[in-house]
């Protein structure tokens, strides 16, 4: 026992964080892998205003985001209420909630690395896949992806470091519910308020093992 919790209560908010950003980072490289592809493949009027508003999430304060998702989200809009009604329940305060706020706050971060790891490819090789009969499809997965799969990779990792450290828009639409909703973030809020150090740093480190693994994998990767 941990300050009188159990071990299973110890370990509740770590397994649901690397649940919440294993499942987001994934939903996450796919949203923004295939909009940093698009935007960095074409240009139309307003592009710099999706794009502003893409990375919107990135600099806006998580609370502001939490409270946005939970309008969009809540019972009352159409998307809450269709969701509520594909699902039988709501989405608000469930662990579904928190993969939501991981995605929309971790999708700048992974869709700006991945544009850049796009933006490095060479028109001239893609060209070169079409004149030889390539479909787009074609010279996506045989030309782009392998040669920006770095950035890809990178791209990943970061997405789910976001997710696993993501705490106030997912506060405000997940809650803190033990073992159903307490991340590893919210969790180690509560310690602190409730004045159990130990507990607090105990989930610290472990969030700064996995971050610290996380980030020196991604440099490796970047450094091969």
């Amino acid at each position: 026992m941990i300050d009188s919790i159990t071990w299973r209560e110890f370990l509740d908010p770590i397994l649901l964080s690397l649940k919440v950003a294993a499942v987001s980072s994934v939903f996450v490289l796919l949203l923004g892998g295939l909009a940093a592809w698009r935007m960095s493949r074409r240009s139309f009027p307003g592009k710099s205003f999706v794009e502003t508003a893409i990375l919107l999430p990135l600099v806006l304060p998580p609370t502001v985001v939490g409270f946005i998702l939970l309008v969009v989200l809540g019972k009352k809009s159409w998307i809450g209420a269709g969701m509520e009604m594909l699902f039988n329940q709501s989405i608000i305060f469930t662990w579904g909630a928190a993969v939501i706020a991981s995605i929309v706050v971790a999708f700048p971060l992974v869709y700006q690395t991945m544009k850049t790891g796009f933006a490095s490819v060479s028109r001239d090789i893609e060209d070169a896949g079409r004149s030889s009969g390539a479909k787009e499809w074609q010279v996506l997965r045989y030309i782009t992806l392998p040669l920006a799969w770095r950035s890809i990779t990178a791209a990943y990792i970061l997405g789910f470091a976001r997710g696993l450290g993501e705490f106030g828009a997912t506060l405000m639409i997940a809650g803190n519910i033990p073992h159903k909703t307490q991340t590893l973030p919210t969790a180690i809020y509560i310690a602190v308020e409730s004045g159990n150090q130990t507990l607090a740093w105990c989930w610290a480190g472990a969030i700064i093992v996995i971050s610290f693994g996380l980030v020196l994998f991604v440099n490796r990767k970047s450094a091969n």
